[in-house]
């Protein structure tokens, strides 16, 4: 993989080349330390993956990223900044993930088997589009969990927050769940005032002997409660499939 760096801090762009070192299948094939260099460098190299700081004279780096979204191919992006509430607009602008500073080494070899899958799918076609979220981003201990949307399950919501039911455990966003409906309705599907489910995940519905109607996931041990105002729209999901 071709990885360009883009960073204004010399230092910084010295950390990700050591951390890169670690990896025999990239190389640093250009850097830059401002937001119009950054593009020029991309024009040059074609990088696959462009490691992209986002406080950065002239052009930052969210403007940065949605001129890289809009070449074909277009790159990998993955943010590496200090700035924690840039993340929802860092994947409004099709960043693939995340990162904060210091840049931890674990954190980098996810970032850059994301690129990877990234890739493969941009060869195959299969590349998603530019401009919508793909990814929920959940605070953990002081740092960003990034969660796909194929990784989701289903959506709770639990007093003023939305936990989010994923490949990989549990985690809490700050969202509300009108908001994730409006947003992705063509991805969850509401089965309760208090759920929203995959919709590639809904498998079937149960009916109880006590007449509760239940959703069944797939990959969820534990079958959901359907309630009654939702039962007639999700049968019609289910035979449209």
């Amino acid at each position: 993989m071709k990885i360009l760096i883009a960073d204004d801090e010399p230092l910084a762009r010295e950390r990700l080349r050591m951390l890169l070192s670690a990896h025999g299948d990239v190389a640093v094939v250009a850097e830059a330390g401002d937001g119009q260099a950054t593009l020029d460098a991309c024009a040059r190299a074609r990088p696959d993956v462009v490691l992209l700081d986002i406080a950065m004279p002239g052009i930052d780096g969210l403007d940065v990223a949605r001129h890289l979204a809009r070449l074909e191919p277009r790159p990998a992006v993955v943010f590496c900044t200090a700035y924690e509430s840039h993340a929802l607009s860092a994947f409004e602008a099709a960043a693939i993930d995340y990162l904060m500073k210091p840049v931890r080494a674990e954190r980098l070899a996810a970032a850059l088997e994301r690129a990877r899958t990234f890739l493969a799918g941009r060869v195959g076609g299969a590349a998603p589009a530019a401009g919508g979220r793909r990814v929920l981003c959940a605070r953990l201990r002081g740092n960003l969990r990034v969660i796909p949307l194929e990784d989701v399950f289903y959506l709770q919501a639990e007093e003023k927050y939305v936990v989010v039911h994923h490949v990989h455990g549990e985690d809490l966003i700050e969202e509300s769940l009108r908001s994730l409906e409006e947003e992705f309705g063509t991805r969850f599907v509401r089965i309760h005032r208090n759920c929203l489910v995959s919709r590639e995940r809904l498998q079937e519905l149960r009916r109880t002997a006590a007449g509760q109607v239940q959703a069944v996931l797939r990959g969820v041990a534990q079958p959901l409660e359907v309630s009654r105002r939702c039962v007639a729209a999700l049968k019609a999901e289910l035979a449209g499939t």
